[in-house]
């Protein structure tokens, strides 16, 4: 009989950074605040999916959920598909994004082959354009619950334009930029978006690629959609030949004094739609909500990643195409991973964009050691 040898350990967690870890620190906090008590992983982790409801509830007290109104209930039905959470709560996302908020460090680092010299945007910055645009989409009639659609590479106008809709309950969808256009419109005509978010192109592998004859091809292919918003990504300036009706992105921008306000929504009210593969017939829709979204990414980015106030969060992922893929809505890859960087909240200074390689044969490791040296 063969026998296997276990690999080498790569890395293994000294026993100061136990005894400092977020999960430990949340350990001691149910014990003090809850009275219980667990004196192994697997004890925790079996309370959590044994007891959903109090472990749920939990997580929204250690972390602070903010809400407009105290939930009725933790869980008002336990069985599928009408499970309904926190019944009563008004939550919004994107409010808590921006508690992190502060002067002293930057909101986002970005680089591209577009940009490679980088681009840092502060708070200031990012809560100026998404108020700005939160304010054209009201003024536009926008209400909570209708849906905006983009177009989009993951670029910092795309972290905006996603919490400016997400500060007013709007419900955001994206594809990414290099989907030709039945493919995108296999996904978009199933959510009948009032307005369409893009760019005029991107690049890949040192390539550009103007996308205007597709953001044509879009706008004539969605029944109801009213407005049409360009972001000059590839060439600067309003001088494109986009021959549909459309605004700039700066033209948006011009309300200088918009003050951010958010929508108090019900824990389960849509923030995002995602999409499957598409393998097996058309994209299937997968709708997420403000509240659920909130409490995972607490709950992932404290006790599976370790972030801590103060700290850097530089997540890459390894797809094609430049810097969009995380617009393509597959479960499983860029679509909720870059969704993902948006709950880095409670963090002074995260980045929302890791670069990826310029090429299909650039190592990744070269295209990561320049956005590293930066945060």
């Amino acid at each position: 009989m063969a026998t296997h040898s276990l690999p080498p350990l790569v890395w293994s967690p000294s026993d100061s950074f136990i005894r400092e870890s977020n999960l430990t620190h949340y350990n001691r906090w149910l014990q003090r605040e809850k009275g219980l008590e667990f004196h192994e992983y697997r004890q925790l982790w079996e309370w959590s999916v044994t007891h959903p409801e109090p472990f749920w509830e939990s997580i929204w007290q250690y972390f602070a959920i903010q809400s407009h109104a105290p939930y009725q209930c933790i869980l008002e039905e336990a069985s599928m598909p009408r499970a309904k959470w926190f019944p009563g709560s008004r939550v919004n996302y994107a409010e808590h994004i921006f508690r992190a908020a502060s002067d002293d460090r930057p909101a986002i680092f970005f680089q591209s082959e577009r940009v490679p010299e980088g681009r840092t945007v502060s708070w200031a910055e990012l809560q100026a354009q998404v108020a700005a645009l939160a304010s054209w989409l009201t003024r536009q009639g926008v209400q909570a619950g209708d849906r905006v659609a983009a177009y989009l590479p993951n670029i910092p106008e795309a972290t905006a334009a996603f919490l400016a809709c997400c500060s007013i309950g709007a419900v955001w969808s994206s594809c990414s930029p290099d989907f030709g256009v039945n493919s995108v419109l296999d996904r978009f005509r199933q959510i009948h978006p009032k307005v369409l978010i893009t760019v005029d192109g991107y690049v890949y592998g040192g390539k550009r690629f103007s996308r205007l004859e597709e953001v044509a091809g879009l706008a004539g292919g969605l029944p109801g959609l009213e407005h049409v918003v360009l972001i000059p990504y590839l060439e600067e300036g309003t001088h494109h030949s986009l021959t549909c009706p459309h605004v700039y992105w700066e033209e948006v921008l011009e309300e200088k004094n918009a003050g951010l306000s958010f929508t108090p929504l019900p824990f389960d009210h849509p923030i995002w739609v995602l999409y499957s593969s598409g393998t097996t017939g058309m994209p299937k829709a997968i709708t997420h909500g403000h509240g659920g979204v909130l409490l995972e990414h607490y709950k992932y980015l404290a006790f599976h990643n370790e972030v801590h106030p103060g700290e850097r969060f530089f997540l890459v992922f390894y797809h094609r195409v430049d810097d969009v893929e995380f617009c393509s809505g597959l479960p499983a890859s860029g679509g909720q991973s870059w969704f993902f960087t948006m709950g880095v909240r409670g963090i002074p200074t995260w980045t929302c964009f890791g670069i990826w390689p310029p090429g299909p044969v650039l190592p990744i490791s070269a295209s990561a050691r320049r956005i590293w040296s930066r945060v």
